[in-house]
Parts: C-alpha cells; sequence; structure tokens
C-alpha cells in the first residue's frame, strides 16, 4: 500500500517521542527520519519502527486514569479572536481557555490547539463566519463535537471520540453565511499527558532558576578574584617602590 504524507508524519512523531525518551541517539535518529521521508510505501515504513513500543500494535499507549492534570473550575479569561477584513491565528504552545469565540467576517481565524496545554478537560468554541472562514485543528487524542449550521456556507466538524474518556473536550457550536467553518483532528499530532507537560515546565524552570543563579555566583567569584588579583598587584607595586626608595637611599648615604 502507498504511504500517504499522514502515514510519514505519523512515523515521525514516534521517532521524535524515541528520541527525547533516549531510546534514539540523534544519528540513528536522522538516519530514519531520513528513510521515513523517502519511503513510498507502508511496507517501507514498518521497519523504521518496528523495535519501539509505541509502534506495537499500531497504536499508541493510552493515558491512565486521572494523568491529566486539569484544574478545578480554570479562571481563565475567554478568548477573543475576531477576523474583520483581517487575519487572527492563535497556534503553538498557549493554555487554551474554557471558552473561545471566534468570528471571521470577510476575513480568517485559524485556532490550532495541537501544541496547546488544556488547564480543564472541556472547552466550547463559539464560531461565527460570514463570508470568511474559521479552521481549527485538534490534536488526534482529544475529542472532538459540535453542531451549527451553513446558510449557503460550509460547517463541516469531523466528529471524533478520544479512546481515553479522560482526554480534553473540544465542542465546537456556531453558524456560516456565506462562509465556512472547518474543524478537524490534526493526523499525526498527539497531546501528551497534560502532568508530564507541566512537570517538565516545572523542571525546565527550576533548571533555568538554578543556571541563573550558578551564573551569578560565578560573576561574583570572578570580581572577587579580579579584586585580589588588583590589591596583589598594589601590594606588589608598593613593595617594589619602597625597595628602590631605600635602594637610592642607601646609594645617596654611600655617595
Amino acid at each position: 500500500m502507498r504511504a500517504s504524507d499522514a502515514d510519514r508524519d505519523r512515523v515521525a512523531e514516534i521517532l521524535r517521542e524515541a528520541l527525547a525518551q533516549g531510546r534514539l541517539d540523534a544519528e540513528e535518529h536522522a538516519e530514519r527520519i531520513d528513510a521515513v521521508y523517502r519511503a513510498k510505501t507502508m511496507g517501507e515504513l514498518e521497519p523504521v519502527v518496528r523495535d519501539l513500543p509505541a509502534a506495537e500494535g499500531g497504536s499508541r499507549t493510552r493515558s491512565a486514569p486521572g494523568e491529566y492534570a486539569y484544574r478545578p473550575a480554570a479562571s481563565m479569561p475567554d478568548q477573543n479572536l475576531v477576523a474583520i477584513f483581517s487575519a487572527s491565528v492563535r497556534k503553538g504552545r498557549w493554555q487554551v481557555p474554557a471558552r473561545i469565540n471566534a468570528v471571521a467576517i470577510f476575513g480568517s481565524v485559524e485556532i490550532d490547539l495541537t501544541e496547546a496545554v488544556f488547564p480543564q478537560q472541556q472547552v466550547q468554541i463559539n464560531v461565527t463566519s460570514i463570508f470568511g472562514s474559521v479552521d481549527i485543528r485538534v490534536p488526534e487524542n482529544v475529542t472532538l463535537r459540535g453542531s451549527g449550521s451553513g446558510v449557503l456556507g460550509a460547517f463541516e466538524i469531523e466528529m471524533h471520540e478520544a479512546e481515553d474518556a479522560n482526554a480534553p473536550q473540544v465542542q465546537i457550536n456556531g453558524y456560516a453565511v456565506l462562509g465556512s467553518v472547518d474543524a478537524r483532528p490534526k493526523r499525526g499530532a498527539w497531546i501528551r499527558d497534560l502532568r508530564s507537560r507541566l512537570s517538565a515546565d516545572r523542571h525546565e524552570r527550576r533548571e533555568r532558576l538554578r543556571e541563573d543563579r550558578q551564573h551569578r555566583l560565578d560573576e561574583r567569584l570572578d570580581r572577587h578574584a579580579r579584586l585580589l588579583e588588583e590589591r596583589h598587584e598594589r601590594h606588589e607595586r608598593r613593595r617594589f617602590e619602597r625597595r628602590e626608595r631605600r635602594d637610592r637611599f642607601r646609594k645617596g648615604l654611600g655617595d
């Protein structure tokens, strides 16, 4: 069977996780990635990840109940994304509020949740598209539901139920008038369990603080060493000057 771009991206994601876990070193990872994007059939892709746990059974390990680090009744304010004769984009690493309002009027709104952190399980996105477009992408292991209508337009949601009942749930409501709303999972993109993400963030902050403290300590030690060296140089210079004066004095007495 011929391999699709989504198949290659899925295998590349497995390799990336194996590199992060230390199962592959950088050289092995580079070699396998090269093989992945040169592969033309599924038969060429399978051997690349055959020895990795994430590839067993053709599926990823499911998160255990309670693995997601949700906060009770998150107090984050709603986020409004408005595009009127313009474009509004929200993607990358960001914390998703419980409610997002997206309005596109003769413009476009893009909401990408594939790298986002979900402080709460339930997320509602209200969309309004009038002569515009709203595109929403979520990770594959997030539940995606929605309801809406299109008036001379398209309101398309690719419903998806996550295997883990504790996974984040994204609900999309709204309408499109002479415009479009498109929401679907992004193939090959998987959200990691949130507890690991937040723990990694805390560890990274601690490491930065430790490095900052060490840097400041090194600077103080350097300053102290320079002061001692300068003091030593002044002391030696004064001793030399005293010795010279004493020698000139003795010479004067001899004359």
